[in-house]
């Protein structure tokens, strides 16, 4: 290393060496509506949920296609020869075109046309239950960076308060009026306290992590949240179950789906229909390049199937199976979303509740542990008391934090269980 890059080098070392090296790398602020932006934007399971939309529209497309005619056109040229003798050869042309319409079949065509209009449904309302999900997971790992960061702040103050404690303690340990045990407790408060601060630490990495995923980033990046502990709706009155019930994507999804099995078995019914198609042709042939002899014809087709091995029966029985398994599962689910919908709202309204106790408890105790440690710094009471004190104010802290964590987690819950999707935010 030479002289001038020692020089950069202790500068370097001088300028930044107080500076913890997050100050240097700053990490990005998003904010929640940001999260939601770049989500619907880069998320690739709703990606992957919007393809499936478009691909069920174009089978709608393909069902429809079975309506309008089908038309071909033709040109053939033909070398033939007689004998052993080339002159007796000839080369003939002929160019057509025809074409064949469906008249009737059993509305079939129609059936298999209203079945993939109910599957293209039935994947929107898909798209919404996997947007949900997505919110939900985007949510939760929102929340687990923000009280990460939280919790780090938290936590340190904690321990700078249990640092006080111990420089308080030893001076008393020093000059004889405390004794050894008081002294070792409050190193030991202090080594906790230390150690929650380097858990929350921790946890930073794994909730950005978690957090890059729900947004769909090709790569993670250091990136922090707006902080922000207050519910987003109101809770004071009980909603009626039934009626949220009726709007929730999964069970529109598992309607469509219902109905879509009904026109598929309205599909396969139509098989024991016979099927009409008109069909036309016209054309020329001849012997010349451009042939000058006109050729024409026009029909009508009837088809009915006598005997498949008894197929078509098999059908008709797995769809109407397809149906009755269909009508099951959309009852299945009402009932799961009811149970959902009441075990989320009675988690939110306990968290909020939760929430309320643990702030009283927050505030009796701080200002109790001002009061006790007057009385300690005066010798009025005992360490044993004073340290009960103190914990009792740091668990508090602690606790009426968690809470607040909750209280966000159980509303994030609810809303998903309502189908809320990433535009639940923007209403």
């Amino acid at each position: 290393m030479n002289r001038i890059t020692k020089i950069y080098a202790i500068f370097f070392l001088g300028v930044f060496a107080p500076f913890d090296i997050s100050q240097v790398y700053a990490e990005e602020i998003m904010t929640w509506e940001e999260c939601v932006r770049t989500a619907k934007k880069s998320n690739p399971d709703l990606l992957a949920a919007a393809e499936k939309i478009k691909q069920a529209r174009r089978d709608k497309d393909i069902a429809v296609s079975t309506f309008l005619p089908n038309i071909t056109s033709e040109a053939d040229q033909t070398r033939s020869k007689t004998g052993s003798r080339k002159k007796t050869g000839r080369t003939s042309y002929s160019y057509s075109v025809s074409g064949e319409q469906l008249v009737f079949d059993g509305f079939k065509t129609s059936s298999e046309v209203s079945n993939a209009t109910k599957a293209a449904q039935a994947l929107v309302y898909d798209y919404q239950v996997v947007s949900s999900n997505i919110r939900l997971n985007l949510r939760n790992a929102y929340i687990a960076l923000m009280s990460a960061y939280e919790g780090i702040s938290l936590t340190e103050g904690v321990a700078a308060r249990r640092k006080q404690n111990v420089d308080l303690v030893s001076l008393r340990y020093d000059a004889g009026r405390e004794h050894k045990g008081a002294l070792m407790t409050a190193e030991a408060n202090l080594a906790s306290a230390e150690y929650d601060v380097k858990y929350y630490r921790r946890k930073i990495p794994l909730a950005q992590r978690q957090l890059a995923k729900a947004l769909g980033l090709d790569k993670m990046k250091p990136v922090t949240v707006e902080k922000d502990f207050a519910l987003k709706g109101s809770y004071d009155k009980r909603p009626e179950m039934e009626f949220l019930s009726d709007s929730v994507p999964l069970l529109k999804e598992l309607a469509a789906r219902k109905d879509a099995a009904r026109y598929s078995l309205q599909s396969e019914q139509s098989d024991f229909f016979p099927q009409v198609y008109l069909s036309t042709s016209l054309g020329r042939s001849g012997t010349s390049f451009l042939p000058g002899n006109d050729e024409w014809s026009a029909g009508m087709t009837l088809s009915y199937p006598i005997f498949e091995g008894g197929s078509r029966i098999a059908e008709v029985w797995k769809a109407r199976s397809q149906l009755d398994q269909a009508k099951a599962e959309e009852r299945s689910g009402r009932d799961g979303v009811l149970v959902v919908l009441e075990s989320t709202w009675k988690a939110i309204q306990d968290s909020i509740d939760n929430a309320s106790v643990k702030k009283k408890f927050l505030e009796a105790n701080t200002e109790r542990a001002k009061i006790a440690s007057a009385q300690y710094d005066k010798g009025l009471i005992t360490f044993d008391d004073w340290t009960i004190i103190e914990d009792n104010l740091a668990g508090s802290e602690v606790q009426h934090f968690l809470a607040l964590v909750d209280m966000l987690t159980a509303e994030a819950s609810w809303v998903q269980a309502l189908g809320g999707t990433l535009d639940y935010d923007e209403k």
